[in-house]
């Protein structure tokens, strides 16, 4: 009866293990997938300002920001990439907006609420995934295998236009 018990406690925790990992690596993917996303949303974001119509001084610092061959600070470390999209940031806070045709500043806008969506789902992927990867069995059993640990992504959001929506519940 013991043995039996044993085998079952057993078998428990290796149905448990299989779970884990399984739901590991479906992590390990959405945050891939958000990792993508994102990319994507701030590779249009640096295209609507390309294209920007703007002053000899927002030139300057856009390229600044963007030099030509940007790519390979964008597939540097997270780390550069996060400084040229803050310094992109920075610029397009300052940017007056009123003197832009409403197109470019509609795709802009659009880009930039992208960027933030895509922002905040790929920093939650990233910390769904911490969150299982810190648990004691996986640190144990070593189930992340040898997958990098992902690393949350920091940058300023831009003040995003409000609609009148209150989402507090104050103006509700």
């Amino acid at each position: 009866m013991a043995v039996t018990a044993g085998l079952l406690v057993a078998a428990a925790g290796v149905v448990g293990a299989m779970r884990t990992a399984t739901r590991l690596d479906r992590l390990h993917v959405r945050t891939d997938a958000a990792w993508a996303a994102l990319d994507a949303a701030l590779c249009r974001r640096a295209r609507a300002v390309r294209e920007l119509d703007g002053s000899a001084a927002l030139r300057c610092a856009v390229d600044a920001a963007l030099p030509a061959g940007s790519d390979v600070a964008l597939r540097a470390g997270a780390a550069v990439r996060e400084e040229v999209e803050n310094e992109l940031g920075r610029i397009l806070a300052v940017l007056d907006r009123h003197g832009l045709e409403p197109a470019c500043a509609g795709q802009l806008a659009d880009a930039e609420q992208r960027v933030v969506i895509a922002r905040r789902v790929y920093n939650d992927a990233v910390r769904d995934t911490l969150a299982l990867r810190s648990h004691r069995m996986v640190r144990w059993l070593r189930l992340a295998g040898t997958a990098a640990a992902p690393r949350y992504f920091e940058i300023a959001e831009p003040a995003l236009p409000s609609y009148g929506l209150e989402l507090d519940g104050a103006g509700a």
